[in-house]
């Protein structure tokens, strides 16, 4: 088994959002498909090992989220097959849904971050469950249920190799700086600290997130992790139960944010990368509306 890292090259930057060619005995497989805004770049990606999209049978999405998932049904039209968690295939088989909740969180911008995403015919999907086995290009994967970042979300291990999605965090290219991507509306703490249990678990030797490229020190990373989360997350409880309004929170988080980064020594052009991946106001507002829901929840029992 080879693995090729194909760098998508999101809105013209390195090593921001990856697609994983991974070369098994009878055959190529993929992990991922970054957005329609980058198929050229998945093209040029593939040509550098000999293949086209054509060539590419058996695609595995961690979840369908528009910079893992969004060039599925391209793909799909040259053939593929695209295994994805139960709760998404749908919504890769009927895209409007999903595309209605991106507009509200991205506006005039979806054309230009994520091009144009196009429905799945349902025969070329397979909707996946915890612990399910595929068996492509003569390689085994096994799906694991990951939630946290998004309900519908698996890692997918192969061999000692897990590709981890979004449910690792955010580690690019160049430093050690780990980051929490927690967009809205699915964003849970309890579940998100279990997965990394999980995680920790696996009998791997390095884990392959999206963003970006391999990680072997990956103990110590999800560990990085889990420390994030728990503070991160009770940095935004503490100022909404002080009473401050979302942009009052953004700024501080953000002001913090860039203090961490630079403390770890980063650049300003690796900030900005960071940015790019996981924009900081929706790590903020996913985390918001947790709390809100988790104070609504008890509200409701009282």
């Amino acid at each position: 088994m080879r693995v090729h890292i194909l760098d998508l090259h999101f809105q013209g930057r390195p090593k921001t959002i990856a697609s994983y060619l991974i070369i098994g005995p009878e055959g190529p497989v993929l992990v991922e498909t970054g957005p329609h805004s980058t198929y050229a770049q998945l093209i040029t990606g593939l040509a550098k090992y000999g293949f086209s999209p054509a060539d590419i049978a058996h695609v595995l999405v961690t979840h369908i989220h528009l910079d893992h998932a969004g060039a599925a049904g391209w793909l799909a039209r040259e053939g593929a097959h695209i295994y994805v968690h139960h709760v998404g295939a749908p919504h890769l088989i009927d895209p409007a849904k999903l595309l209605t909740s991106a507009t509200r969180i991205y506006g005039e911008k979806m054309a230009t971050l994520w091009g144009e995403v196009i429905p799945i015919p349902a025969k070329q999907v397979t909707a996946l469950k915890d612990g399910d086995k595929i068996s492509v290009g003569g390689l085994t994967f096994t799906a694991l249920a990951t939630p946290g970042h998004a309900y519908h979300h698996h890692v997918f291990q192969v061999e000692d190799l897990a590709f981890t999605g979004d449910a690792a965090g955010i580690q690019l290219p160049g430093h050690k700086f780990v980051d929490l991507p927690s967009p809205p509306p699915e964003f849970n703490l309890e579940l998100w600290q279990q997965t990394i249990e999980l995680l920790l678990d696996l009998p791997v030797t390095a884990i392959y997130p999206t963003h970006f490229g391999r990680v072997d020190n990956w103990k110590q990373h999800l560990q990085d992790l889990s420390v994030l989360l728990n503070s991160t997350s009770e940095f935004i409880r503490l100022r909404l139960a002080n009473g401050l309004e979302r942009n009052e929170i953004l700024g501080q988080y953000m002001e913090t944010q860039r203090q961490r980064a630079q403390a770890a020594g980063m650049t300003d052009e690796m900030i900005d990368r960071y940015e790019t991946v996981t924009p900081q106001y929706m790590s903020v507002d996913g985390i918001i509306r947790y709390w809100r829901k988790r104070a609504a929840s008890a509200d409701a029992k009282d």
